[in-house]
Formats: structure tokens, C-alpha cells, sequence
């Protein structure tokens, strides 16, 4: 019997969640908590470090899991905008709400103000200093992106950072 949360045990798009995170902020902890206890209620949740097999195409297959499931939960922490990776997959989160109103995005703050997000000041602004020497276009679209989705109503942990 393959895991609840395994895309092998669920036809394909039935996804409930779909959950963004810097893997190296909250992987062994928060998120790693929240995706058991999701799993636990019987919530079908897609995490990448647990559901992508060697060989598959991360790309084509993080982006239906995105455009497939119900939520998105995306844990905003201090290194999330130094990945271009969860970037990317922000992106494409806030391009499927608004294709699919049906689709839901749930931000959480963790150990970060919803502020430093909208406004990309701390540790985003020190991301967003390498970014825009390599990727001009494709920062101004994660500056928007960050900026609409730190305005969205979400769940404010600050000072969680030891678990």
C-alpha cells in the first residue's frame, strides 16, 4: 500500500493541497509538522522533496501538481526569496487563482512579517540584490507576485523559528 500523500495513490489532479516552502527554513520542522498533520486529516498534500521520483521532470510535474490541486499553502520564511525555484512556483500559484477562482492560496509568515514580503525588505531585499543581476524580467515579476500575495489575509507566526 503506497503512502497517503503519495501521487501513486490518488488519481491524477486530486491533490488537495499543494505546499511552497524553503526547504532549508522549515523543511525539518514547521513544514514537515504541517504536512503530517494534513496528511493525517486525510488531506492529499503534494510536497516536493516527498513526491518527486529520480528521473522525473520537476519542472512539468511541480507545475500540475500547482495547477491540479484545491490550495496552495506557501510558508514565507527569511530564505524563501532566495530561491528562484519557490519564486517560480508563486508564480505560477497566484496565475492559477486567477484562472481558477475556485482555487484557494493560504500564505503563512513564518518568522517573517507579512510586510517584509509585500515589501521585499530584509532578507528578501538581500535576495532580490543577486536576482535582479541575473534575471531583470523575471525579478520584477517575483516582486509582484511577492507583493500581491503579502497582501493576502494568512496566518502570521512570527518568532517560530525553533519549531
Amino acid at each position: 500500500m503506497t503512502e497517503p500523500g503519495s501521487s501513486r495513490s490518488r488519481p491524477k489532479g486530486a491533490y488537495d493541497v499543494f505546499l511552497s516552502f524553503r526547504g532549508k527554513d522549515t523543511r525539518k520542522n514547521f513544514t514537515d509538522h504541517l504536512y503530517t498533520a494534513l496528511l493525517q486529516a486525510g488531506i492529499y498534500t503534494f510536497r516536493d522533496d516527498n513526491e518527486l521520483t529520480r528521473g522525473d521532470e520537476i519542472s512539468k510535474h511541480l507545475l500540475e501538481a500547482i495547477q491540479e490541486s484545491k490550495i496552495s499553502i506557501v510558508v514565507f520564511s527569511k530564505g524563501y526569496a532566495s530561491s528562484r525555484w519557490c519564486l517560480n512556483e508563486l508564480v505560477e500559484i497566484l496565475e492559477c487563482k486567477k484562472r481558477n477562482t475556485d482555487q484557494i492560496l493560504l500564505p503563512i509568515f513564518y518568522d517573517i512579517n507579512p510586510s517584509d514580503v509585500r515589501e521585499q525588505v530584509g532578507s528578501f531585499a538581500k535576495a532580490f540584490d543577486k536576482h535582479e543581476e541575473r534575471f531583470k524580467e523575471k525579478a520584477k515579476q517575483w516582486r509582484e507576485a511577492l507583493e500581491e500575495a503579502g497582501n493576502l489575509s494568512g496566518w502570521n507566526l512570527n518568532d517560530m523559528a525553533d519549531g
